[in-house]
């Protein structure tokens, strides 16, 4: 518990996770904002229509989990701290847990606040959270955002450097997942299996009810969230066995 309370204070004494987690939640509200306001009047806005920019605050939940690493590595606190508790698994575990636990706070105002400003915009439509499946692609929006920072952490220790941790990070999220479908004949195989893309599986449900253009994946839906939360922890483990054995 102490090391949760030493944590949790670094964390919110600097500035960047409170700027992170306002972009986070604007982008993923705003972008429900536009998608109600977009559409054509004889469109009706689903659930799903109203998380579309949940991928963007994505991004900033692992921006503000790096740094959280990456800072401490910067003005050499990160040594202070090793130094103070010898057992390095037990901070960066702590770390992660506390970056997690926010992610997953900041997820969840982000998730309902676009869902009940597109309920807000467009009341007319078939918004309303009816279903298991509808409550999952809201409320799961926050547990994403959780294990995607457990992802980043692990990378911010690995990496270390900000601009390095960040530039990887975000090129892959935004960018990589996308790009690895291009690849002839293996690519779609591969894509199937990529974290984040998973993940969307998660949130999206069954396959008849995702739609076109919708991510492909072999797992059930709570497969795919075990299988994107197991890659989240076997990171973190890599990260603490390479952060034992090099100088801090």
């Amino acid at each position: 518990m102490t090391l949760l309370a030493v944590e949790r204070i670094k964390l919110f004494t600097t500035r960047s996770p409170w700027w992170c987690a306002l972009i986070a939640i604007a982008l993923t509200v705003g972008f429900a904002a536009l998608m109600a306001t977009a559409l054509p009047s004889g469109e009706s806005i689903s659930v799903a229509n109203t998380q579309a920019g949940h991928q963007f605050g994505i991004a900033v939940i692992m921006v503000l989990a790096a740094l959280s690493v990456t800072t401490e590595y910067r003005f050499g606190t990160m040594r202070t701290t090793f130094q103070a508790v010898p057992h390095r698994g037990s901070v960066l575990v702590a770390k992660a847990t506390v970056v997690a636990l926010l992610s997953f706070v900041i997820g969840e105002i982000a998730a309902f606040g676009a869902w009940g400003l597109g309920y807000v915009i467009r009341p007319s439509d078939s918004v309303a959270l009816q279903t298991s499946a509808d409550w999952i692609n809201v409320a799961g929006v926050g547990v994403v955002f959780a294990f995607a920072a457990v992802i980043a952490v692990a990378v911010g220790t690995l990496i270390r450097h900000s601009a390095g941790a960040l530039s990887l990070l975000l090129i892959y999220v935004l960018a990589v997942e996308s790009l690895v479908q291009l690849i002839p004949t293996v690519g779609p195989k591969i894509h199937q299996w990529m974290p984040f893309n998973v993940a969307e599986r998660f949130l999206g449900g069954s396959a008849s009810s995702r739609g076109p253009g919708l991510p492909d994946a072999v797992l059930s839906q709570w497969g795919s969230l075990a299988y994107f939360a197991g890659v989240a922890v076997v990171l973190l483990a890599i990260a603490i066995g390479v952060a034992k054995k090099r100088d801090a």
